[in-house]
């Protein structure tokens, strides 16, 4: 199925933004390579500490200025900035620039705490920059489809949500294992896309009650841990009397690499966004009525860079602020609480 996303049209003069990037490790490289692929970018920053990811990144944009620091980064004549750091570090670095009125597009999650994220949303909407976040999930063909057919009525009311993703490896950056420096574990890395799929599809319900369970090595984890979970597991009752149970993990005994699935329930219908199988690119929906099954979108799709085309254009026709970014305090606040009563 063709993608059907609104195309923002840019007048000549529009066209063409001054573009850094903070961070060239592989979702920093895959997002500048989307980007590029545009043409919507006149100018090229490029900042990170490893020699080897400079040279790959400079690959795809053989033009691209390198500079030592992110301070020097700040220095240049810039439009926006793409940040792909470890995540203690986003809140600091897109406060910097957007005090300097720089358009951010930042790495999951935007801050480690729904108090920073507000904190960083009010900055934006203070310097009237646009401000974006790569949860890019959303951004799938056929999570779109999904989408349009639970909010049209298709599938009745909606009264249960499943959502799971499980990768069978975990990250390959030390700092993900390090609290200080990542915010938390699984959750914060997986279980952020589960909640924000959820209450995106269902139009942003409130999120009256949160009960969850976090793991390490299958032991359970109560207080305020001061290590990263690997299984974390959270119903969410949500207004309305929807349901919602979500579970992610690294490392899972899982019988292949990853599963990820997000199914939801209806009194007519019910349908399912999952990943055929072990892949983590490659994904399906399908309209489930009684024991039949219809396909209704597969791949290939190139999602995983949408999000990140997305901003650019916006960037290119309308560079102020959006509102839609504050339903990022919503998620925010749901893997707060999910922490917090676990």
């Amino acid at each position: 199925m063709t993608a059907t996303y609104p195309t923002i049209r840019t007048a000549p003069q529009e066209v063409g933004k001054r573009i850094a990037f903070l961070g060239v490790g592989w979702i920093g490289l895959s997002r500048l390579q989307a980007m590029v692929d545009t043409g919507l970018c006149s100018k090229v920053v490029i900042c990170d500490p490893s020699e080897e990811r400079i040279a790959e990144a400079c690959r795809a944009a053989p033009a691209a200025e390198c500079v030592p620091s992110f301070d020097t980064l700040l220095d240049r004549d810039l439009d926006g900035i793409v940040i792909a750091t470890p995540s203690a570090l986003h809140a600091e670095q897109a406060l910097r620039a957007i005090d300097l009125g720089l358009a951010v597009f930042c790495q999951k999650p935007l801050a480690r705490s729904a108090d920073e994220v507000r904190t960083v949303i009010a900055a934006a909407r203070a310097k009237d920059v646009l401000l974006g976040v790569d949860l890019s999930y959303r951004h799938a063909e056929g999570m779109r489809v999904l989408r349009d057919r639970v909010r049209s009525g298709e599938l009745g009311r909606i009264f249960d949500v499943e959502l799971v993703f499980h990768n069978a490896y975990g990250p390959d950056k030390a700092w993900f294992y390090d609290k200080v420096l990542s915010g938390g574990g699984c959750l914060t890395d997986l279980g952020i896309h589960l909640v924000d799929l959820a209450l995106d599809v269902l139009d942003w319900p409130e999120v009256e009650d949160v009960r969850g369970a976090l793991f390490v090595q299958g032991e359970r984890l109560t207080g305020v841990p001061q290590v990263t979970e690997d299984f974390a597991s959270a119903t969410l009752s949500l207004a309305g009397g929807v349901s919602v149970r979500l579970a992610c993990s690294w490392k899972l005994n899982a019988g292949c690499d990853a599963v990820i699935e997000a199914r939801f329930h209806g009194t007519e219908a019910s349908a399912s966004f999952r990943n055929l199988p072990s892949s983590f690119y490659d994904f399906e929906t399908v309209l489930l009525r009684g024991t039949a099954q219809e396909r209704l979108v597969g791949p290939p799709d190139d999602w995983g860079g949408r999000a990140a085309r997305l901003w650019l254009t916006r960037l290119a026709a309308e560079p102020g602020y959006d509102p839609e970014i504050e339903h990022m305090e919503r998620v925010a606040e749901t893997l707060d609480r999910i922490y917090r009563n676990a």
